[in-house]
């Protein structure tokens, strides 16, 4: 259904009944297709098998030492930038 435009004017009750109930009819549409939505988010998985389980694991820690080395990389390619961000920053110096 298109979106009314600023300009669209009614000119009797009946028109403007019929594009109320249109625009009822469209918010009943959406909050069905919402609802749906939601309650998928939140079906109950099925439990899955040990070797399931375990692969999850190694693919999860796979992924967050990917992701350490990954920032690894660019900290000591970029550190350079880094510094510059931090340009007006004091330093301190030990004494010692």
């Amino acid at each position: 259904m298109p979106m009314p435009t600023q300009n669209e004017t009614y000119n009797t009750l009946e028109e403007i009944q019929l594009r109320k109930d249109q625009l009822r009819e469209s918010i009943d549409h959406e909050r069905e297709k919402i609802a749906t939505l939601w309650d998928s988010v939140f079906t109950k998985r099925e439990d899955a098998t040990k070797g399931e389980y375990i692969a999850s694991i190694i693919s999860h820690s796979v992924m967050a030492i990917d992701a350490f080395m990954l920032v690894r990389k660019l900290m000591k390619n970029y550190s350079n930038v880094l510094s510059f961000l931090n340009w007006g920053a004091k330093k301190k110096r030990r004494r010692g």
